[in-house]
């Protein structure tokens, strides 16, 4: 596919690129970049012409944290579906967490999901187990997973209780160059609890989750990491004193960093008061103070990524009393949306601000190429439309999981052209939401 794209209003910090460009994308990479490309200087019946007036056209996006569910719970999500939901998103690489089943513990596991992945629309980079069957009680087989082409080991939503096991795994995962990317939450501490512990956990009478739980792995993490000298990366990290630990221990050079969530960012834990399920989520959602210290820790850059943690379910994981739903958001079609509404549109963070908290960033982490937007770079790159007002309907999303708080709401800002390895693979421009194969 030829594409002569005109008028787009370009922003890339990676290249130092903003303002109006067009750009000529041929063989999958960018083959041109100039204030003008004449359509008289092409053949134009082998282009398509795709005109981005008023458009900002940023380098594609990378989610380091997903659950695709596929092998295993299908029902839930495949890795096609999770793929064009996130094409839907605006991001073009994704990883994909092992708590699958079996869990992606082993390299057979590992090729299945690329195998699975060759034909979908976004790039899909597996995460391995840090453990056998995340039971976090003997070692995956580091080296083979590796060798399979995982970027980085977690038992995400299974945290490494016994630090023996955690410090281990540290130091092996050094020797093959992977981060380990920790759930922190003390399981003990957390009990049967459901929801933020605190004033609102109170009055709904629901079983609160301390911020202690999650803070004191975060501690423990952080030591193992100084420790053994392994690159750790923290999951969802959703509290002030979590945060405040983060930056003492980037003080001192221990190489360890950290994400957080769109809906961290801009839910808090009154967003429980209606017992809606969809807002049960594990790191639950905290309090209006631990969400303005996330906001700053973004915009500080001490938190160097925002990760979705899409995690679908079935309607039926959702279904009946708040004790007994399934935790978890489907995040990849409403990220960037939130993020422009909530942060970008108030001037919280810019879009340079975004590209690197969820493009330059995590591809670091991940060992990835990043090269954004220049001449000769693969063709990975979106387009949003920041007067596109929209309202989510569950019934549009294109991920099998509709488990989302924020169905009904009005948002401003959209993702309407997704292009992957100079494709088109996502289609929105006229409001038909098309996915584009082949």
């Amino acid at each position: 596919m030829k594409i002569l794209i005109k008028n787009a209003n370009i922003i890339d910090p990676i290249n130092n690129l903003r303002g109006k460009h067009d750009l000529m994308i041929v063989n999958g990479k960018i083959e041109k970049i100039a204030t003008e490309i004449s359509v008289e200087e092409i053949i134009k019946e082998e282009y398509k012409i795709v005109d981005l007036e008023g458009k900002y056209l940023l380098p594609g996006l990378i989610d380091m944290h997903t659950h695709l569910r596929e092998p295993g719970y299908e029902d839930k999500e495949t890795i096609k579906s999770g793929c064009e939901a996130a094409a839907a998103g605006g991001f073009t690489t994704i990883a994909c967490m092992p708590n699958t089943k079996p869990v992606a513990d082993n390299a057979a596991t590992v090729e299945y999901i690329k195998s699975k992945a060759e034909n979908a629309l976004v790039k899909v980079i597996p995460i391995g187990s840090i453990t056998k069957k995340s039971e976090g009680k003997e070692l995956a087989e580091i080296g083979f997973l590796k060798e399979a082409g995982v970027r980085a080991l977690s038992d995400d939503g299974y945290p490494v209780m016994n630090s023996e096991i955690m410090r281990r795994a540290m130091e092996y995962s050094g020797s093959f160059d992977l981060p380990i990317i920790s759930h922190c939450e003390d399981i003990d501490l957390v009990a049967e609890g459901v929801m933020n512990e605190g004033y609102n956990s109170t009055i709904l009478g629901l079983k609160g989750i301390p911020a202690a739980a999650e803070e004191i792995m975060i501690s423990r993490d952080i030591i193992l990491a100084e420790f053994t000298g392994a690159q750790l990366h923290i999951a969802h990290i959703s509290t002030k004193r979590g945060l405040d630990m983060l930056a003492e221990a980037k003080k001192k050079g221990v190489k360890v960093s950290a994400e957080t969530t769109p809906h961290h960012l801009v839910l808090s834990d009154d967003a429980v008061k209606g017992y809606n399920p969809d807002t049960k989520v594990n790191p639950p959602l905290r309090s209006e103070e631990d969400i303005q210290a996330l906001r700053e820790g973004i915009k500080s850059g001490i938190i160097e990524v925002i990760a979705t943690d899409h995690a679908p379910h079935t309607y039926e994981d959702k279904l009946g009393e708040y004790n007994y739903a399934a935790f978890g958001i489907s995040g990849f079609e409403t990220a960037i949306s939130l993020l422009y509404s909530n942060l970008i549109a108030k001037d919280i963070i810019s879009f340079e601000d975004l590209v690197l908290l969820m493009g330059k960033n995590p591809a670091r982490i991940l060992g990835l190429d990043y090269p954004g937007i220049k001449e000769n770079a693969i063709a990975d790159l979106i387009v949003f439309d920041d007067k596109n007002k929209w309202k989510l309907e569950k019934k549009n999303m294109k991920s099998k999981g509709k488990n989302t708080p924020f169905a009904g709401q009005e948002m401003q800002g959209k993702v309407i052209l997704t292009i992957v390895d100079g494709k088109i693979v996502y289609n929105d421009m006229k409001g038909k939401g098309e996915l584009c194969y082949g």
